[in-house]
């Protein structure tokens, strides 16, 4: 027993036969100990000795010094396309055509829009494979940033990333997952919210269990859901071929008729599509577990990405031989109407299979986000308990967890369409910051490996678009959304100035840390789920108080059952 430099005393923990803890997570500290828990916090020796030592020994590199602690390469070619196409394929293609098709006004423009945000997404992606192969270490545009500008870019991608950008994109695939799931089992127009919620938080968990008990199960989990949702995607591609086949297209024969030409509007349009296409970026977070990334990365997304191209584009005209354009700008659920109309007594397995997609679509988010977490708390830059991994699992279970309990809050108090504007628009800053990152390190480090590389033209091209799309919704229609997104991300120097670049260190802190590690693993959400709970339910009577609407009788039903389902996450460690 020690004390490290905050004063608190840690105890020695005793590995097995192969040099591994018996249980608990490991991870990249300051100094070379380990705790009683079964946690590791050693740098350099105490973590490479124990991590070659085993049979399964933690793989991979990066850039960085830092970089001390690596996942195992397990994703290969075909788990890589099934993460890229599965990630994709969510909710989207089911509810934006209608969104789409309304901002453009005719079937023609929002087709090319379609392709358009296919095409981008392909330039985006194939100038990310450069990026991904070049540093090979996980955390995609934190990364990125790190090499190209340094520590504060970086930190506000993280900053913003693991507390607004992925939470709120798993709380929208999940809210998404919820809604469709029980209106595959009931006839209601509007399902009950408390339902739909519940449902939302309940595959949220089930995710994260998956997510934290193995590499390989969370891959294998989106291999079949990806298989399950292009049987969907077939259904309703076949459906469309049928109603063609029988001469149903006279909404496709003035394709160009009513279009709008707004900027706004088409900026808009791009948003909307741009959701279901989302994704595209995730094989990036992971490119410390693929194998041979320097080949797979580009075949994954030369395959991916024009594949989910192809069927959106089909789905579409599908969607027109059953419907015309104003009924699908008027459908919240384009999908659910098209079963209705062509399966009849069948229409039930429209709702179920988009609840697959979706529930493949949340576990390659969950997938990629506990990833980035790992990273940017390895290089110091959030809570050291984010970058433990369980010796067991090989996952990163705290960084799920935490990335978790904020999309479970997001379930409990979003809206889709809030959580989406707020999201796209902060999502875009980025992806144009990672270009101009490829861009710079073409001439600050020419000498960098790149295994696989673009035409300068095309992250060129994704930035000016970027640009665009950062741009064209505040002139159409600006909202206070988009203020409170650019003074969040700002807001992030104010924390990295004093506790990132000058280490400042308060006791609350010390504290944390040293509840983690006396906590044991195996124990810890029996013990203190409570709290969580006791927090959720704090948090609800706050919000009731500010906005002097009184607590939400479903609120505390909600929280409840989250919190059992919390509780019963002990089984993982």
């Amino acid at each position: 027993m020690y004390q490290d430099e905050h004063g608190i005393g840690k105890n020695h923990f005793y590995g097995n036969n192969n040099g591994f803890p018996k249980e608990g997570l490991q991870f990249r500290g300051r100094s070379t100990n380990c705790n009683g828990d079964g946690f590791i916090d050693g740098e350099g020796g105490g973590v490479e000795e124990s991590a070659t030592a085993g049979p399964d020994k933690l793989e991979g590199s990066g850039s960085t010094e830092n970089d001390t602690l690596h996942l195992k390469r397990r994703v290969g070619l075909i788990s890589g396309v099934a993460l890229i196409v599965g990630t994709m394929i969510g909710s989207g293609i089911f509810v934006s055509p209608s969104g789409l098709l309304e901002r453009t006004g005719s079937v023609g423009m929002s087709f090319v829009i379609w392709m358009a945000c296919g095409f981008l997404s392909l330039l985006g992606a194939l100038a990310y494979a450069e990026l991904g192969t070049m540093n090979t270490s996980s955390g995609a545009e934190y990364a990125y940033f790190m090499d190209a500008f340094g520590a504060p870019p970086a930190f506000l991608f993280s900053w913003a990333s693991t507390l607004v950008l992925k939470p709120s994109q798993m709380a929208i695939i999940c809210l998404s997952f919820g809604k469709y799931a029980v209106e595959a089992f009931v006839n209601e127009c509007e399902p009950p919210d408390i339902v739909v919620k519940m449902v939302a938080l309940l595959a949220l968990v089930v995710i994260l269990y998956i997510n934290c008990y193995s590499v390989n199960l969370a891959t294998s989990v989106q291999n079949i859901f990806t298989a399950a949702k292009l049987v969907a995607v077939l259904l309703v591609i076949v459906g469309g071929i049928y109603k063609m086949c029988e001469g149903n297209i006279q909404h496709l024969q003035y394709p160009f008729q009513n279009t709008k030409f707004s900027i706004g509007n088409i900026a808009t349009a791009f948003y909307t599509g741009l959701w279901a296409y989302d994704g595209w970026n995730n094989l990036n977070y992971v490119t410390e577990e693929i194998k041979n990334p320097s080949k797979n990365l580009p075949r994954s997304i030369i395959i991916g990405i024009p594949l989910v191209t192809v069927c959106y584009a089909l789905i579409n005209i599908s969607y027109l031989t059953v419907m015309s354009p104003l009924e699908m700008t008027n459908s919240e659920a384009v999908a659910v109407t098209f079963g209705n109309r062509l399966l009849g007594v069948m229409a039930w397995l429209m709702p179920l299979s988009v609840t697959i997609s979706t529930f493949g679509s949340a576990n390659g988010t969950l997938f990629a986000a506990g990833r980035l977490c790992f990273a940017a708390s390895r290089e110091g830059h959030m809570l050291d308990i984010l970058s433990y991994v369980h010796v067991r699992r090989y996952t990163p279970a705290p960084g799920l967890i935490f990335h978790s309990l904020i999309a479970g809050a997001m379930v409990l108090y979003g809206t889709i369409d809030s959580l989406i504007d707020f999201f796209s628009f902060t999502a875009w800053i980025f992806y144009g910051g990672s270009m101009v990152a490829l861009m710079v390190m073409r001439y600050t480090k020419p000498n960098y490996p790149r295994p696989y590389k673009v035409p300068i033209i095309i992250p060129l091209l994704v930035f000016v678009v970027s640009i665009y799309l950062i741009i064209g919704p505040i002139i159409d229609q600006p909202t206070i959304e988009y203020l409170y997104a650019a003074m969040f991300i700002l807001g992030g120097m104010v924390f990295y100035v004093p506790f990132v670049h000058y280490k400042v260190r308060i006791p609350l802190m010390g504290i944390s840390n040293h509840f983690i590690h006396e906590v044991n693993g195996q124990t810890f959400f029996r013990k203190y789920s409570f709290w969580i709970e006791d927090g959720f339910r704090w948090a609800d009577r706050l919000l009731a108080n500010v906005t002097g609407s009184g607590s939400h009788p479903t609120h505390d039903r909600v929280i409840s059952v989250f919190s059992i389902m919390i509780r019963r996450l002990n089984i993982l460690l």
